[in-house]
Parts: C-alpha cells; structure tokens; sequence
C-alpha cells in the first residue's frame, strides 16, 4: 500500500514536471522586439497619442469641405410680460405667448479662399397670443408660418488664410507625433535589449552558481573520503562544509533575482506575468565594420530629433506671422441676399397657412445687403511690436536647439562607433579567457583529487573562474548593447547594411 502511493507520488512529480517544460515558452531576441512592439504598454499609449493628433489633423482638413447642418425644434414654447410704451400715458403690461414648431436647414460651402458662400433656410408654424390688459385681459390668438431663404458670402481680404494656416498647423503636429512614435520604437528596441540580456545575464550567472554548488558538493564528497582515510587535517571538512552551504545560498539569491528580472522583462514587452519563459541568445556572432563619417551622415539624416526640431522651427514661423498680424491692415466682405414670407391669413389649416407664407415671400420685397470693412490699429504703445520680438526670439531658439542637437548627435555618434570597437575586442579577450580559466580549473580539480590541493585552494581557483565568466557574459552584454545603441542613434543597421526608415518612394 505504502509502496503504491509512493509510486503514485513519484509519478505525479515527474508529470507536474513535464507539463511545466511543456508550457516553458522560448523567447529569442528577435521574437521579445516583435512582441515589445505590438503589445508594450509604451509602443500601445504613444500609438493612441499619434492616431489623436491623426484625428486632430483629418479635422482640420475636413473644415475645407461642405458642411449641412439641420435643426429641429419641437416644440418652443415661451410667456412672458411685455411692456408696451405709450405716448400720452404710463406704459402697459400684456401677457403674450408663443408655441413654435419648425427647424432650420443650413448648407455652407467653404472656399479655398477661407471665406464661405452659405445657403439657409428657416420655416416655423406658429401660435400667437397676446393679453391685452387695458381691454380686461381680453386675449387675442392667430396661427401664422414664417418662412426665409437666404444666400450669404463672407470673405476676409489683406489677410492670411486662415484655414490653411490651422491645416498647415495640424499637419505639422502629426508629422511631429509621428516622428516621436518613431523615436519612441526606436527607444522601445533598445529598453528591450537591455532587459533582454539583463535576464540572459543573470540566467548565465544562476547557471554559474549551479555549476559552483555541483563542483563544490564534488569537492566535499572527495573531502569526506579523505577525511574518511586519514589523510586531511581537520579543518578541511569544515572548510569544504562551509564552501557548499555558501554556494546554497548563491544559487538561492541568483534564481530570486531572475525571477524578479523576469517579471519586469514580461511587463516591458507586454506579456502575462503568469506566463513561464526562458531567454535564447546566440552568444556567436560576425564582427562588422562601422565607418565613422558613414554613421554621422545616417544619424544626421535620419535622427528624428532633427526631423522635430526643423518642425518646431515651421511651427514657430507662423507664429511670428501671426504675431505680425496683429499690426496688419485687413479686412472683410460681406453680403447677403434673402427672402422672408409671413403668412397673413390669421388662421386656417398649416398647408394654407404655407401657401400664404410663400404667397407674402413673392409680394414682399427681398432682403439685402453687402459690406466692406477695414482695420488698422493705430497705435497699441508696442504691445504687437513686442509680440512679434517675442516670437521672433523664439524662433531663434529652435534655431539654435536644432544647430545644437546637430552637434550633440555628431558627438554621440563617435563615442558609440568607438565603444563598439572596444566592446568587440573585450569580448574576444574575455572569452579567450575563459577558455584558459575553464582548462586551469580541471588541471585544479584533479591536483585536488590528488592531493595536491587543499579544498580552499580549490574553492579560490572556483571564484577565479567564476569571475572570468562573469566579466565573459558582461563584456558580451556590453558589445549587444553597444551596437543596439548604435542602431538607435543612427536608425541604420550596419550589420546588413540597411536603413531602419522606410525608403521615400
């Protein structure tokens, strides 16, 4: 019975174990920046960002088309206390209501001019009533239709074009929301990368410290045949004791720190936290020549710093203009021609009284009028020449920003080109000597073996290769690094040789 169970538990172990390796997902580099891009927090909230400023600009442009409006109320009704003057005595106070039922129906055409040509018409029916208050509160009732079409223009003149500027505007804050969502991937790939060999660094360094605990449980197994024999002074097994409990406790606090790192890693691409996963890097790699001037020209041209920067600097120039038009001499056209009927009838069905409305319209004569206006400011004591100062120091700045990033990036760009060269001649030193350490560190084991070495000397010999394979995976980090950063300062992958930009055309 007992035996059974025991079976029953072993073979439960060993298939909660397999499912767990079932359910492990294997993440390569390439795959954690495809996953980062499409599902990060980051990559997500600025995507919104720029499809709102998208949104904004589709705005703006759609001003420039026709617009149709239709109101409808149903239905308005007010009373109120209306005072009536008289010329010979003390005013009057009548009760007067009204119940109207209609709408308004506008069309409005814009111009690419900025003015506008706007077609509207307005119709309501109508119940009056009025109290008169000198006749004993007699109260006097009618129906009517009211009745109006009208065409008006409007054009400002020795002006700007408004809309066009606002579109100007609109446009170039989308290309500089796109150009940040660019900068904001760019970012996102290298976060990404660091995160990335962070946990690949610390599952090398927990891999180190297992192979430390299996090597030292090695030692103290050796070290109790000796002591077992008589030939090791007393102080050995306590030393080699103390070697494995240390190294417990390395492996310990290393697989705490992966599993801290790892969840962090989940957070930034955008994974479930629960999801188990496990980091596959390709420690080889082919060494690539980076050419100094080439990656200055890249980054100069492809940086979206400078992209922003000359944007901000349009931007800024229509400011000054439209500071300078605060001073300037403008003005505006006006027109309007309509036609307006009342229905006279005083009662009678709602298509009468429409028919009567449309009947006062022909008989009535029609409503018009045209303008043209002027404006100059005469004097402001130099608030608009202030303004336009103002701005215009503004616009310096930008200029100076943009001379400024250009420089800065140049200095950027040779720090990196040379930190690659470094981090590429580390590596090779650092893994030629960890091929050295790992060979001295079996010629160690076995004059261990032998007798030949005391167990804290093994154990110095063990934190010597340890530390040769730790500054191996660090040096290795820092080339990946290195060239990521590259990648991102330039936006050109010198590996295969390519733009990270989409090509014009």
């Amino acid at each position: 019975m007992k035996r059974n169970l025991l079976v029953s538990l072993l073979m439960g172990f060993a298939l909660a174990g397999h499912a767990e390796t079932e359910n492990l997902r294997q993440i390569t580099y390439d795959e954690a920046i495809h996953i980062a891009l499409g599902e990060s927090y980051t990559v997500k909230y600025y995507k919104e960002d720029m499809d709102a400023t998208r949104y904004s600009y589709l705005y703006t442009k759609a001003q420039f088309k026709p617009l149709l409006n239709f109101d409808f109320f149903t239905p308005s009704w007010t009373e109120s206390l209306t005072e009536i003057s008289q010329a010979d005595g003390l005013p009057v106070y009548n009760s007067t209501g009204s119940l109207q039922v209609g709408g308004n129906l506008n069309f409005t055409y814009v111009l690419p001019t900025g003015g506008n040509f706007a077609l509207s018409s307005k119709m309501y029916w109508e119940n009056y009533r009025t109290t008169l208050s000198q006749r004993d509160y007699e109260e006097l009732e009618r129906d009517q239709v009211y009745s109006r079409f009208a065409l008006s223009f409007n054009q400002p003149i020795f002006t700007a074009n408004k809309l066009k500027e606002n579109m100007k505007v609109a446009e170039l804050d989308y290309k500089k929301s796109t150009c940040y969502f660019t900068r904001i991937q760019m970012d996102i790939v290298y976060n990404v990368t660091e995160s990335f060999y962070t946990v690949y660094k610390l599952a090398y360094e927990h891999k180190i410290n297992q192979d430390r605990l299996v090597n030292s449980r090695e030692a103290y197994r050796i070290t109790k045949l000796k002591q077992e024999t008589g030939n090791l002074p007393e102080g050995e097994m306590l030393i080699a004791e103390i070697t494995v409990a240390q190294d417990e406790a390395r492996v310990m606090e290393s697989e705490g720190k992966l599993a801290a790192a790892k969840d962090q890693f989940k957070l930034l691409i955008g994974l479930d936290l629960k999801e188990e996963i496990d980091l596959k890097a390709d420690m080889e790699f082919e060494a690539f020549i980076v050419d100094m001037q080439l990656a200055i020209d890249e980054a100069l041209r492809n940086r979206m710093e400078i992209k922003e920067d000359n944007l901000d600097i349009e931007l800024q120039a229509i400011e000054v203009k439209r500071a300078k038009r605060e001073r300037e001499f403008k003005g505006n056209i006006s027109a309007y021609y309509d036609f307006t009927g009342l229905s006279t009838r005083g009662d009678g069905t709602v298509g009468q009284l429409v028919g009567s409305s449309f009947d006062n319209m022909r008989d009535r004569p029609a409503n018009r009028g045209i303008a043209l206006t002027v404006s100059y400011p005469l004097l402001d004591w130099g608030r608009a020449k202030n303004q336009v100062r103002r701005e215009q120091v503004r616009l310096k700045q930008r200029e100076l920003n943009l001379d400024n990033t250009k420089r800065t990036i140049e200095q950027e760009i040779r720090e990196i080109v040379r930190s690659v060269y470094e981090a590429e001649k580390r590596y090779r030193i650092n893994r030629r000597n960890q091929e050295v350490a790992i060979q001295s560190y079996r010629i160690s084991q076995m004059r261990f073996e032998n007798g030949d070495m005391t167990s804290q000397e093994l154990s110095i010999e063990q934190e010597r290769l340890s530390q040769v394979q730790l500054a191996y995976i660090d040096s290795y980090i820092t080339y990946r690094l290195s060239v990521a950063d590259l990648n991102r300062k330039t936006m050109y992958d010198f590996e295969h040789n390519r733009s990270f930009l989409p090509e014009k055309g």
